[in-house]
């Protein structure tokens, strides 16, 4: 594809250079890592944590690139197609040379949620005959592949190029995680979204946006920059901050329709919890259904409204919607049951890493436990810091006992993020050893108890300092479950 094509017509700033005969250059691929360019290609010179990628130019255009995206001009033999934001460009370039999408695509933002979201909007569709796909933190799961993946929202390169693999495999439907750096760093900017999704708002990635108003910001990149005017954005309507998301929206000329007891597109108006399912009835419209979710915890109905909200507003019939949720498959590490005791208690492996989530989950199991909650949980490392004692408070207000534990330190010494959780939580016991500290919390249930190891979810690995070991909350669980049993 030759470079003119890929620029488009999105920057004024590079008509000149396009009418040159830098416009008539064959492009063979695009890499924003100077290691991975190969003759022909073009590279994306992005400006990063560590590292400014223009310093980089050089090192490409040795390597065969035959011009660079940058903001700023670089002397290095090729052409160098300067913007201010380099990261946008490379995203719909991506988006050009990679070429076809799924049909339908749809986004969902928010702290918590979106992996539920985008998994139960994928089985919607697929039980209304849709050959669908999910992307996010979990990895890609479509009708041909599943593949475990760690990034919530991928590389704009990467994205693209499985974008245009799922079409090539027949799938006309897919839902995508939208992180909040994935949003400010323009990762999605070359997707053409049929829809959108805000699910809601709680303190998370405080070392990367400077205030929580910020966060909300780019989150709401999703509504304000990337959807068409008139596309329908779906809003859980019970979150505090639905009003600025409404707000938002709006201004963005979107077609609102919010989900949740205080929703007008889905109105939840009466929910029965139990210990494997909940209850829900549901109004849409003058129609009233009454559904079984198959999943425990409230906020598993904000996340189902949330993913029916997009699917009945991307042509799947509200009969239809609602009898799929009958049916849906809880996403891996999302409040999971893995076993149970002889006794009957239940133990679950939760992703909440973040104190808004642990709270969510931590309320969700209590009506239905008839014994203690024990939650097992720690705080990441080179993250940020100020969550830790919030969430060792929220753990010891929720649960009735309290485990300290190693999350993924990384860099950080790992006693250290334990004593600042501690210094929150009073009573709490402290077991660095992770695999150690499920199994004392297995040996701890009684009659009527619910266990929640939190905060790595469907992860395979632990991280401390630079290497990744392998470990599993499900595995060490089932473990510590079976040696109580024998």
């Amino acid at each position: 594809m030759k470079l003119r094509d890929l620029a488009g017509h999105d920057f004024p700033e590079l008509a000149e250079l396009m009418q040159g005969t830098a416009g008539d250059l064959e492009v063979t691929g695009i890499s924003s890592d100077s290691r991975k360019i190969r003759p022909g290609m073009l590279f994306a010179a992005l400006a990063g944590s560590k590292a400014d990628g223009s310093s980089f130019v050089g090192d490409a255009a040795a390597r065969g690139a035959i011009a660079a995206i940058a903001a700023h001009p670089a002397d290095a033999g090729i052409p160098v197609l300067v913007v201010a934001n380099p990261r946008r460009l490379l995203a719909l370039a991506a988006a050009r040379f990679y070429g076809a999408q799924p049909q339908t695509m749809v986004a969902v933002t928010g702290t918590a949620g979106k992996t539920s979201v985008a998994s139960f909007t994928r089985q919607i569709w697929a039980h209304a005959g849709y050959a669908a796909a999910q992307i996010g933190t979990t990895g890609v799961i479509s009708p041909s592949r599943n593949d475990y993946g760690s990034l919530t929202t991928p590389d704009p390169v990467d994205l693209q190029k499985l974008l245009a693999e799922l079409a090539g495999e027949g799938v006309t439907h897919a839902a995508m995680e939208a992180s909040s750096h994935g949003l400010d760093q323009s990762r999605l900017d070359g997707v053409k979204l049929s829809a959108a999704a805000f699910t809601n708002l709680g303190r998370d990635h405080m070392d990367y946006h400077p205030t929580v108003e910020d966060y909300m910001a780019a989150k709401m990149r999703l509504f304000d920059t990337l959807m068409p005017k008139g596309a329908p954005a779906i809003i859980f309507s019970d979150d505090e901050w639905a009003g600025e998301a409404i707000g938002a929206a709006s201004a963005a000329g979107l077609d609102v329709r919010t989900v949740g007891r205080k929703g007008d597109y889905l109105c939840l108006k009466r929910v029965e919890h139990f210990r494997h399912k909940q209850m829900a009835e549901v109004h849409v419209g003058q129609e009233i259904f009454e559904v079984d979710i198959p999943l425990a915890g409230d906020f598993q109905i904000a996340n189902a409204l949330v993913a029916a909200g997009l699917a009945m507003s991307t042509g799947v019939a509200a009969s239809l919607a609602m009898a799929a949720l009958e049916n849906l498959v809880g996403a891996s590490g999302r409040l999971e049951l893995v076993g149970q005791t002889k006794a009957g208690a239940l133990a679950y492996v939760d992703y909440a890493h973040k104190p808004d989530a642990l709270e969510k989950v931590l309320a969700s199991v209590r009506p239905f436990t008839t014994g203690r909650v024990i939650v097992a949980f720690g705080c990441g490392g080179d993250r940020d810091k100020g969550k830790r004692p919030i969430m060792g408070d929220v753990a010891t207000r929720l649960a009735d006992v309290v485990i300290v534990t190693d999350d993924n330190p990384r860099s950080e010494v790992p006693d250290v993020i334990r004593s600042e959780i501690l210094a929150a939580a009073p009573g709490a016991l402290e077991i660095g050893d992770r695999a150690e500290a499920i199994r004392k919390a297995v040996s701890m249930l009684q009659a009527g108890d619910t266990l929640i190891v939190a905060g790595k979810g469907h992860e395979e690995g632990q991280t401390v300092g630079s290497t990744v070991l392998p470990f599993s909350d499900h595995v060490e669980l089932r473990k510590a479950l079976e040696e109580l049993q024998s």
